[in-house]
């Protein structure tokens, strides 16, 4: 018996896949994927979580403001009856105060006194002066003590503008009714 190698042929069958809806499907699916990077990372630099280096309106406007030594000044706590239509409502504020550094002066010039100074005592009754005039809902509001701040900034400004308040701290805020 001979042997005799036949070849067979397989025929495979070949598919032509259509292109051009290909390419379109996957240039479709890069324009989505960078177009959605591109809105989260918008979203991040807007927020400020994400810091890109570049100066934004709010960081130009800090950096040409010209720096002003400052100081806390802490404020004894105070207890300040509100004025509510029943007269029972009270108010334990806790202040510290952002002011202007003045430059020291020769000390052999001042004195050692305890107690608050005079700066401080005019600006506990500034402080005592506009609580007098609120009321405990009025501070329990959703905007009150953003609004007291406002007054504070205001009352300071006219009464105590040597002092020169940058900013207003409540380190301890309860309304008692």
């Amino acid at each position: 018996m001979s042997t005799s190698e036949t070849s067979v042929a397989v025929a495979t069958p070949t598919v032509k896949m259509p292109v051009m809806p290909l390419l379109l499907s996957v240039v479709v699916a890069v324009l989505l994927a960078v177009g959605g990077c591109g809105a989260v990372l918008y979203t991040l630099v807007r927020s400020g979580k994400l810091h890109t280096g570049l100066p934004t309106a709010a960081a130009a406007t800090a950096a040409t403001a010209v720096a002003v030594p400052v100081k806390i000044l802490p404020l004894e706590p105070l207890l300040a009856n509100l004025a509510d239509a029943d007269g029972h409502a009270y108010l334990r504020l806790g202040v510290t105060l952002q002011v202007a550094d003045e430059p020291k002066k020769d000390k052999k010039d001042e004195k050692e006194t305890k107690g608050p100074s005079p700066l401080e005592a005019g600006l506990r009754d500034s402080v005592l002066e506009v609580l007098g005039r609120e009321t405990s809902s009025g501070l329990l509001a959703a905007d009150g003590k953003e609004r007291l701040k406002r007054e504070l900034m205001a009352k300071f400004a006219e009464r105590n503008a040597d002092a020169k308040v940058h900013e207003i701290f409540f380190t301890d805020f309860l309304v008692q009714r």
